[in-house]
C-alpha cells in the first residue's frame, strides 16, 4: 500500500499522528495524519513518529504535501516519495507543445531535439508522438535509432534526423533529455529535463468530476504519478494546462 501524509490543524484532544486508510479516485492509501505545530523540531519528531509507522506497516512509498520539509529524515525511516519521473515521461510530447507556445515559438514548425542514453519505450513513444506533430525532430541516441528511423518513415510517412551535432542539438527550439547531458548548455527556449525530479512540472489537469476528488494540499505530481501507475488514471485523462 502507498502512504499518504496530511496535516491535520491542531485541535484539543487530537492526536499528534493518526493512521487510517483512505480512498482517493478508488485507490486505497495509508493515510498518517499529523497534526501542525509552530515548532519545527516538534513537527520533526511527529513526521518522523508518524514514518516509522507507515513503515512498520509495510509501506515504503509515499505522497507528500506540498514543501515537505522532512524528507531526509523520512527516508532514514525507509520511506521515498512517490517518483514522478514516469509520469514527466508521458506527458513530454504535451509539454513541448505548451512549452512552445508559451515562449511564443513555432510548435509544428518547432526543431524538436531528442536525447537519450537507450532506445527505451518512453523514448520511442515520445518520439513518435513529436514526429506526428513537429515538422523537425533530431534523436541522439548511441545506438538502436535506425529501426526507428525506418519504422516511423514506413508507418506515418515521417522522417527523423538522427544523430545530430551539438551545434543542432543547443539550436532545436526545444530540447528533451531522458539522461543528462553535461556537455549540452540546455539554453533552448523549450528545455525539459525528463530524468530530473526538481525541474517544476506543468499544470496537470483532470476532467471536473475527477478533480473534485482529488484532496488538496498533497504534491500533485506525486499524487497524479501514483494514481496513474495503480491504472486509477489514464494518460489521456490528464490534460496540460499553460504554465
Amino acid at each position: 500500500m502507498v502512504g499518504y501524509f496530511a496535516w491535520a490543524e491542531p485541535g484539543k484532544g487530537q492526536k499528534s499522528v493518526r493512521l487510517e486508510e483512505r480512498h482517493i479516485l478508488r485507490m486505497r492509501f495509508l493515510q498518517a495524519e499529523v497534526a501542525k505545530s509552530p515548532h519545527m523540531a516538534i513537527l520533526r519528531r511527529r513526521c518522523v513518529a508518524a514514518g516509522k509507522r507507515l513503515r512498520k506497516r509495510g509501506v515504503t512509498q509515499v505522497v507528500l504535501p506540498e514543501d515537505f520539509p522532512f524528507r531526509e529524515e523520512l527516508a532514514k525511516c525507509g520511506l521515498r516519495p512517490v517518483s514522478t519521473l514516469a509520469l514527466r515521461r508521458s506527458v513530454a510530447a504535451d509539454w513541448v507543445r505548451a512549452g512552445l507556445a508559451a515562449k511564443d515559438q513555432p510548435v509544428a514548425g518547432a526543431r524538436v531535439a531528442v536525447a537519450a542514453a537507450a532506445l527505451t519505450g518512453e523514448v520511442v513513444r515520445t518520439v513518435t508522438e513529436l514526429c506526428l506533430r513537429h515538422r523537425y525532430v533530431l534523436l541522439d541516441l548511441p545506438y538502436g535509432g535506425e529501426e526507428l528511423c525506418r519504422q516511423l518513415r514506413r508507418e506515418y510517412g515521417v522522417s527523423l534526423l538522427l544523430g545530430p551535432s551539438k551545434d543542432q542539438l543547443e539550436g532545436a527550439e526545444a530540447l528533451v533529455l531522458f539522461d543528462p547531458r553535461t556537455d549540452l548548455s540546455r539554453k533552448n527556449p523549450v528545455a525539459l529535463r525528463l530524468y530530473d525530479e526538481n525541474q517544476a512540472l506543468p499544470p496537470l489537469m483532470l476532467p471536473p468530476s475527477m478533480e473534485e476528488a482529488l484532496p488538496e494540499g498533497a504534491d500533485r505530481g506525486q499524487l497524479l504519478a501514483v494514481l496513474r501507475e495503480a491504472g486509477a488514471l489514464k494518460r489521456e485523462q490528464i490534460a496540460l494546462g499553460m504554465g
